[in-house]
């Protein structure tokens, strides 16, 4: 077990980059460069493998926009905990200045115009200047931006540790800590309960369930492990602890004969508990963390099944554990069975580097195939502002011929021509509809216009919607886990002007998206409007967010005949319209 310095991951790394970009930013520097740092963190953040498990500096030089300069930073980083530049610019910026960036509103551009400006340096000087009206000296800071602000310094910055990650942020945490204390001696068993084990987009803290022979110390070489900030123990069973990524951590040693009731009891959401030990009540049986019992007898424990039969209950997987009625449908055997990953056939929202990717169409084709897809779609975004190398309609047409060649060669495997493209303001898409009428898949997106009202943000998507060649819209909502909230959205509207039309509603797997959340996901299954899930993958290694995809759709209570992309190629032409797939 090694006590070394702690694993530096790839969430680390996406961090000081971005910190570098912003400060490079406000400092006035180079675009260029600070375009390249923010784009090293965007790609860093989406890596499904972590970058200290790769070879070293020469598999960082062969990453897309990564080279010789910024593989040494990921290895001045993850070798020694430590970047010198980003340690430079922080003392080259003041510690108020840095912090005005965390003022919902403020990115570095502004924050560099208020610091030449006006000689704002922190957020007591944003309060005096907005007080004394200053703030509309300056180009940008009209009324509107005015009024958000005052609202924002109104309210103290919560602590960074009080803020949920993502889950795909907690696993890079909990599945090294998961590892250590299978590593421990003794131990055998671990399993990380609560909202992490259910699947939900953010984590609030690890439940940690171990199993060990009593008497053993487990909690002492865990004081040696690297990612923990600090431990307290009380006691020889349990302890609590902070990982260095202000993760809270709750530990706890249970017996093999109550380690099926631990489990239970520590993953279900409270409501869900709730739930169940009533149940129990009204059998004359008491629920706990230690096991199902009548008077001092168990009668369960064991395993989590044997707790869910003994209540004659069928059993509830973790994802459902919320008390969105699984436990009715548990009772009346009426539980959906859920989609697995290998249900799906293929993923309808794939970019390769024509646009915004970072491989090949061939490449992606390749990894496709190697995670046993029976097709894709290749949707690139389409020439629009804002989007880097979108492509045009005669780029588009020449995609497509590409495509076709190499269809004349691939056995057991088709690629779909399709595209991304842009929902405008006024809901009119950024190709015409005879250009979108030669692609077999035409994905529809809000790219920018996200403060609309609700009523503006849904006639623009229902007039998309309306276009006679749409397919799917994808991430409907729009949000950013930690980092964007949800477009206003009539979602009822929106599920109607699906069914009527034809139309698919994306859940994208991306881990900052996840989009839609589970309880869109129910409502779309339940009016019967089917589901894409998607990998939105912009390189070969991110066609795993089809397993986050998978795990969301399942938190919604879809089934394999909900989704769309589990149905063969001939069933998906005939429901997209395309009379050339089901050929």
């Amino acid at each position: 077990m090694s006590t070394h310095g702690p694993t530096i991951h790839n969430a680390d790394v996406a961090d000081a980059f971005e910190e570098m970009g912003d400060l490079l930013a406000i400092e006035g520097e180079n675009p260029f460069r600070i375009r390249a740092y923010r784009r090293a963190g965007q790609l860093v953040r989406s890596l499904p493998r972590e970058l200290s498990a790769m070879a070293g500096e020469s598999e960082y030089e062969a990453l897309p926009g990564i080279g010789e300069d910024l593989a040494a930073k990921i290895t001045e980083l993850i070798t020694t905990g430590h970047l010198r530049a980003l340690e430079r610019l922080r003392r080259q910026v003041p510690p108020g200045v840095r912090e005005l960036l965390s003022v919902p509103g403020m990115g570095p551009v502004r924050v560099r115009a208020l610091m030449t400006g006006l000689r704002v340096k922190d957020r007591q000087d944003l309060r005096r200047a907005l007080a004394s009206g200053r703030l509309a000296r300056l180009r940008g800071f009209g009324p509107a931006l005015q009024s958000r602000l005052r609202a924002a310094v109104a309210v103290e910055k919560a602590h960074p540790d009080s803020q949920r990650p993502p889950l795909a942020v907690a696993a890079q945490y909990a599945e090294p800590l998961r590892r250590y204390l299978a590593s421990i001696p003794g131990i055998t068993r671990v399993e990380i309960a609560g909202s992490y084990r259910r699947g939900r987009d953010t984590v609030g803290d690890l439940d940690v369930l171990l199993c060990a022979p009593a008497g053993l110390d487990v909690f002492g070489p865990l004081k040696n492990y690297a990612d923990l900030r600090e431990l307290s123990a009380s006691g020889t069973t349990k302890a609590a602890g902070v990982l260095r990524n202000g993760l809270q951590i709750d530990l706890r040693v249970v017996p093999e004969e109550s380690f099926g009731a631990a489990l239970q009891y520590f993953t279900g959401s409270k409501d869900h508990g709730i739930r169940l030990r009533r149940l129990a009540q009204q059998h004359g049986l008491k629920l706990s963390e230690y096991g199902l019992f009548r008077a001092d007898k168990r009668v369960a424990g064991e395993t989590e099944a044997s707790v869910y039969r003994a209540l004659g209950l069928d059993f509830v997987c973790p994802e459902l554990r919320e008390d969105r009625g699984e436990i009715d449908a548990a009772a009346r055997h009426t539980l959906p069975v859920l989609i697995e990953r290998s249900d799906l056939r293929g993923d309808l929202h794939v970019h390769t580097d024509a646009s915004d990717g970072l491989d090949s169409f061939e490449r992606m084709v390749a990894a496709a195939r190697a995670r046993k897809l029976r097709y894709i779609a290749i949707a690139d975004h389409a020439k629009h502002l804002g989007i880097v190398h979108g492509l045009d309609a005669g780029r588009l047409a020449r995609q497509g011929e590409a495509i076709d060649e190499l269809n004349d060669k691939l056995r057991d495997f088709r690629v779909l021509k399709g595209a991304e493209i842009d929902i405008l303001e006024d809901g009119r898409l950024a190709l015409a509809d005879a250009v979108l009428a030669k692609l077999d898949v035409v994905v529809i997106a809000v790219h920018g216009h996200f403060g609309l009202t609700a009523a503006k943000q849904t006639t623009r998507v229902l007039r998309a919607l309306d276009r006679p060649h749409v397919s799917i819209l994808a991430h409907p909502t729009g949000r950013l886990l930690g980092e964007r909230e949800p477009y206003a959205l009539d979602f009822e509207r929106v599920l109607d002007a699906a069914s009527a039309r034809g139309c698919f509603l994306e859940v994208n797997g991306q881990p900052l998206r996840l989009d839609l959340d589970d309880i869109h996901i129910k409502a779309a299954r339940d009016r019967g409007v089917l589901l894409s899930v998607a990998s939105d993958a912009h390189s070969a290694d991110q066609l795993a967010n089809l397993d986050g995809g998978v795990r969301q759709a399942r938190r919604g209570w879809a089934r394999r005949q909900d989704v769309l992309n589990t149905r063969s190629l001939a069933e998906l032409g005939r429901l997209l319209g395309r009379a050339s797939l089901s050929a």
